[in-house]
């Protein structure tokens, strides 16, 4: 509870990501009767749904997906071994808007690690944050970003709130997904560098959740 304390002090102050105004909810569940009729095992039929929800909704951004069941990762075996054990959790909060938009530190924090993930539906090109914030310490992963972002990139490089960290990737680097940010929060990073489960099975479900709270907490997002 503790670590839920800290983010809520952090929320006071207005905080972003990607600078944006206008923002739209997208629901990418198993539960949205539209998405059985669009391939979204293609990252350009997905990306066209997803700007036509963008454009219905005269917004900048859309937004959301904290823990969706999502069939969009079946496509993957990067996210499925057996039935039993298939990881369709989604753990973060995807900003879905263009290619190359800036994306910016939410907080001051130095990059702990980055690596470029490239199975297939992965996060791509992805950078580690850590974060020091009355006396607690915890990361914020950015992942599906542009190889630019991490080709010069420094482990223990330092910015400070506000300042650019990268640009987002297209889909022919980001794993092959429609240009958006995977923003996730987490508390113990454990042993992982340039990389964390973005996604997670039923039977995990419970540590993840209090390991990455909602981002949500964390970001000013308006619609």
């Amino acid at each position: 509870m503790r670590f839920l304390e800290v983010l809520k002090e952090v929320e006071e102050q207005p905080i972003q990501v990607i600078d944006a105004s206008r923002y739209i909810p997208l629901d990418l569940s198993e539960t949205n009767s539209e998405l059985n009729t669009i391939d979204v095992s293609s990252a350009e039929k997905l990306g066209d749904y997803v700007n036509s929800v963008i454009s219905k909704g005269q917004a900048e951004v859309a937004y959301g997906g904290y823990l969706e069941v999502r069939n969009i990762y079946k496509r993957s075996i990067h996210f499925n071994n057996q039935a039993d054990s298939e990881r369709n959790i989604h753990l973060g909060v995807d900003l879905w808007c263009a290619a190359q938009t800036p994306i910016y530190a939410p907080l001051d924090g130095r990059v702990h690690s980055f690596n470029n993930n490239t199975n297939y539906g992965d996060y791509g090109p992805t950078i580690i944050l850590e974060h020091h914030f009355n006396g607690m310490v915890f990361y914020t992963l950015y992942g599906h970003l542009s190889l630019a972002s991490i080709n010069s990139l420094k482990v223990g490089t330092v910015f400070k709130q506000n300042e650019a960290i990268a640009t987002l990737g297209d889909a022919s680097v980001n794993g092959d997904y429609p240009p958006h940010l995977h923003f996730q929060i987490i508390k113990d990073l454990g042993d992982f560098k340039g990389d964390y489960p973005g996604v997670c099975n039923k039977n995990d479900l419970e540590f993840y959740k209090e390991n990455c709270p909602n981002p949500e907490l964390l970001l000013s997002i308006k619609g």
